[in-house]
């Protein structure tokens, strides 16, 4: 079974940056797309960025575009999210997905596992 386990979160200041990193432990791994969401108290679930492990193509939410990039290191089977020019607005809880085949990148059902979640915090 595999599993992913997200790291790097913790608390900065608006303009600072952060790394995310989702290691995918388990059976070989074999997912299709990776994925970053993230959820701040009271509200849905977001899509932040995807990336499609064939070929590094990548994809993000209009609000974090520009400012977030989203990577993969295919020995490690990671994935991480280097996030620059961070805003109180992205403070949230981040997590990493993984989903197989075609998928709607943004749609989080699509996605077949899940991390734990690792909390951002930008402060003002």
């Amino acid at each position: 079974q595999v599993q992913l386990v997200e790291s790097g979160g913790g608390l900065v200041q608006a303009g600072g940056s952060l790394r995310l990193s989702c290691a995918a432990a388990g059976r070989t791994f074999s997912w299709s797309f990776m994925g970053w969401f993230r959820q701040a108290p009271g509200k849905e679930r977001e899509f932040v960025a995807a990336i499609r492990w064939s070929d590094g193509s990548t994809y993000y939410a209009d609000s974090v575009k520009g400012r977030f990039t989203i990577s993969r290191e295919d020995a490690e089977n990671t994935v991480y999210l280097q996030m620059n020019s961070l805003r109180p607005e992205d403070t949230a809880v981040y997590y990493c997905a993984a989903a197989r085949g075609g998928i709607v990148v943004a749609q989080k059902s699509q996605y077949n596992i899940w991390g734990q979640g690792t909390q951002v915090t930008v402060s003002s």
